[in-house]
């Protein structure tokens, strides 16, 4: 079959829940992707965060083979030993206690919803259930995550929603102080916000949010699903602002393309999980563990953060130019490989302009261009990107003289 006969098998047998791009990949290899017809892809969306080291990157791709010859599934009624490797060295890395692996980040943040809930309940007054969100946040699409994403549109038929739930500005200090009530029980944010359009918060946003959460005995829930393993420069994005969370959750880039979720606590928190209270048929299994351990033993030895810093660095400049060159671009912002341009109209058909030149974005909130690139590009890759995006923006202003 080509491309159009595929695609249009797809439109017969799969729900339509997806704006696709009309092309069919069959292989990715480093931070490029080949479609059927073999044309090659710059990928600078990465799975949406997934793929951080690119594609069939050897070392995961060796670990994958390895155990799934060995053991693929067991369940989780019996110990296996790469997710006792995982779960130390996401502790050692993160200075928590304890982890839940589940399947995906929407489950992680079901997972972290519930304790944060069930400990609170527990450990602090029976009335406790309420948590704060932030409008423009994205969560997942389940119904607990759902609830919690602060975007009406995501909500738009699914009501109702679920109750024990309160949004606030994102960046807001004193919007959280005046939403927490007798009944709030923690406050879970993005550290950026990726799907609201690459919302970075203050220098000192964090630090009074642990401040806050710490005066009024609530827990801090950090979503790093996107944000973190690298992506902006240190192993997690709260480690650039001096403060550790109560509940972490990961998952996109950690296994290494293979699903994986992950919930990280203080033992404390944890004793609120005891055994039928949580869990998952396939979280954590031997095959996405080891694929994970690859993922971050990568990580750790080789110079990938070094690179995102400094590649991130020349990326962020060759885009604040074009904001310069363009008085429709609102604002460029983002920290390490995580950034976003905000212009002042659509940016659908400029994410379709670059893909017809070889290069995959994606647009969120209407009108941000969010980049998510591979870790490991280089500033040739970044120099091909922003060449392209000046060449599509100078049409767009062409075609208005």
């Amino acid at each position: 079959m080509n491309t159009q006969e595929l695609i249009n098998e797809e439109k017969k047998y799969i729900m339509q829940t997806y704006n696709r791009f009309p092309v069919v990949f069959t292989k990715g290899k480093g931070v490029k992707l080949i479609s059927l017809d073999g044309k090659e892809y710059l990928d600078f969306v990465s799975g949406i965060g997934v793929n951080i080291l690119g594609h069939s990157f050897p070392k995961v791709v060796f670990a994958i083979r390895n155990q799934i010859r060995k053991l693929s599934h067991t369940s989780n009624l019996y110990y296996t030993i790469p997710q006792i490797k995982l779960a130390k060295t996401l502790c050692k890395l993160t200075g928590l206690d304890k982890c839940f692996f589940c399947n995906s980040g929407a489950e992680a943040i079901e997972g972290a919803i519930k304790l944060a809930r069930k400990y609170a309940k527990e450990n602090i007054s029976k009335d406790k259930y309420e948590i704060i969100t932030a409008y423009g946040s994205f969560h997942g699409r389940t119904f607990g995550a759902l609830t919690a994403t602060g975007q009406e549109k995501f909500h738009k038929g699914f009501e109702p929603l679920l109750d024990g739930f309160k949004y606030v500005k994102f960046n807001d200090i004193e919007g959280i102080k005046r939403t927490i009530s007798n009944n709030t029980c923690a406050i879970m944010l993005e550290p950026i916000q990726g799907e609201g359009g690459v919302n970075t918060p203050s220098n000192d946003y964090f630090k009074e949010i642990r401040k806050i959460c710490d005066e009024n005995n609530l827990l801090l829930i950090l979503d790093e699903i996107q944000t973190g393993l690298g992506r902006t420069g240190k192993m997690f994005a709260f480690e650039h602002y001096g403060i550790k969370p109560d509940i972490l959750t990961l998952a996109k880039g950690i296994g290494g393309g293979l699903p994986l979720g992950a919930i990280i606590t203080t033992d404390k928190i944890a004793s609120a999980f005891t055994s039928g209270t949580h869990g998952s048929t396939f979280g954590g299994g031997p095959v996405v563990c080891s694929a994970a351990l690859a993922v971050l033993n990568t990580l750790h030895k080789k110079k990938i953060l070094d690179n995102v810093n400094e590649t991130g660095s020349y990326f962020m400049k060759g885009l604040l130019k074009l904001k310069e060159k363009y008085d429709f671009i609102k604002d460029v912002r983002g920290l390490g490989l995580m950034i976003g341009i905000e212009l002042k109209f659509s940016g659908k058909d400029i994410a379709k302009k670059l893909f017809e030149n070889g290069i995959l974005i994606n647009c969120t909130n209407e009108n941000v261009l969010r980049f998510l690139p591979p870790l490991i590009i280089t500033k040739k890759h970044v120099d091909r990107v922003v060449n392209t995006l000046d060449k599509v923006l100078n049409e767009i202003v062409n075609s208005q003289k």
